[in-house]
């Protein structure tokens, strides 16, 4: 298992390339599924999920086609199974996004319950509603779920989410493009990765109206085709970069991204004092070497102020002027990362749902372990503002999420590297 070892006080200076969204082309791949002849994906970023995806296709009988640059080739027609094994879906909850399109296009499916970070209870069972409005017939026994299509297909359905959900948004998204009639979604997810998915499937020949709002109408078409569609730029990567940056004091440019995607968060570090600029892809921030200052955030579904960067902004408040409240409405274990910062020397309480982070001058650094993904990500930000060596332990977290993360911050002029346990 490797580790990272950070020596922390140098500012961040230079400029880096965003990959492409993890969080984007995992529903994509799995949209591929889809269709009746082969369509290729581009701007994947190379990370463990994505390459878990393409041996879950392997095991199903489909050989994806990957060139150097990461463009991935997928054509369905040679799949041989239907099932989605657990040994592969416990490490990754979105492979569950197989389960809709393979219901839709092949009738039946049979797909382990997932597995993931372990950051609160993220259930399946809007999945399995929406299929079941659809017609489909569902039953969950030895740890699988197993989904038959009604004679003649799916069909079309009205299907209200209780709790707005990105992964069951996307499935149900997908499902209804070869089901029979319309169907509409309400209190849908609109975030840019749902936005970006229902995209591509128009770029396949779907009949999708209002992606981006919280209703959703899907007619369903006789079959989707083939086509070349490429993942938008990762607005987390992106966030986490601007972060590192206003923790640090420095100064990035980030190209081939998108600021329209990415408001909620570059307000809140205007809020801090950084200087942000803009252009179509690329965002640049500057400190002008000053420490940033305290801010308070709720987070909440798209628009507002997304989870997965909730973590970092307390590793920025944590050496912030003042003191920022971070109340957590999404996860109810989202705060696994507080402990480990604590024992570098940040002033951060917990009262339930809220981390309350007194900034203090300077961090310490020590040996920390990542609990979760977006965890890893702020104990490497602490790390970065830290006097002396951190060690960051459990690391295969960051790398389900960010590509790259030690040669782009080495780029950055942050002394960082990775060493095998």
């Amino acid at each position: 298992m490797d580790k990272l070892i950070i020596t922390g006080g140098k500012r961040l200076d230079g400029e880096i390339r965003i990959s492409g969204a993890k969080n984007s082309a995992l529903p994509i791949l799995a949209a591929t599924l889809l269709a009746d002849e082969a369509v290729t994906i581009c701007n994947l970023p190379h990370l463990h999920d994505i390459t878990t995806m393409i041996e879950l296709f392997g095991r199903m009988g489909i050989q994806p086609i990957v060139d150097e640059r990461m463009n991935v080739e997928v054509d369905p027609r040679s799949i041989t199974t239907l099932v989605a094994p657990y040994e592969l879906v416990k490490t990754m909850r979105a492979s569950i996004l197989v389960l809709g399109p393979m219901v839709a296009h092949f009738g039946q499916a049979e797909v382990a319950l997932p597995g993931g970070c372990a950051i609160g209870s993220r259930p399946v069972d809007l999945h399995i509603r929406g299929l079941q409005a659809m017609g489909a017939e569902i039953t969950v026994d030895g740890g699988y779920i197993k989904a038959k299509a009604p004679e003649g297909g799916l069909r079309g359905a009205h299907f209200f989410f209780d709790t707005v959900s990105v992964t069951g948004t996307e499935n149900i998204l997908m499902a209804a493009t070869l089901a029979n009639g319309r169907t509409v979604l309400e209190n849908a997810a609109r975030e840019p990765e749902v936005v970006d998915l229902a995209e591509c499937l128009i770029a396949m020949g779907a009949d999708i109206q209002g992606h981006g709002t919280d209703t959703i109408t899907i007619n369903g078409v006789k079959r989707l085709h083939g086509a070349r569609y490429s993942v938008m730029p990762d607005r987390i990567e992106t966030g986490t970069y601007l972060v590192a940056a206003a923790a640090t004091r420095g100064r990035v440019k980030l190209k081939e991204t998108d600021p329209t995607i990415l408001e909620s968060v570059l307000l809140k570090l205007e809020e801090a004092g950084a200087h942000i600029e803009t252009g179509k892809n690329w965002i640049s921030l500057d400190m002008k070497g000053n420490r940033p200052r305290a801010v308070s955030l709720r987070t909440a579904p798209y628009p507002a102020f997304p989870t997965d960067m909730q973590a970092q902004f307390i590793a920025m408040n944590a050496v912030s002027d003042g003191v920022g409240t971070v109340v957590e409405t999404i996860f109810e274990n989202r705060f696994m990362h507080v402990q480990e910062m604590n024992r570098m020397g940040s002033k951060i309480t917990i009262e339930g749902n809220t981390a309350i982070v007194t900034g203090v001058e300077k961090l310490k650094g020590a040996p920390v372990m990542a609990t979760d993904l977006r965890a890893s990500a702020s104990l490497i930000i602490a790390a970065l503002v830290a006097d002396g060596d951190t060690l960051v332990d459990r690391i295969y977290h960051v790398d389900r999420g960010y590509e790259c993360i030690e040669e782009k911050l080495q780029a950055l002029g942050a002394c960082i590297r990775r060493v095998p346990s």
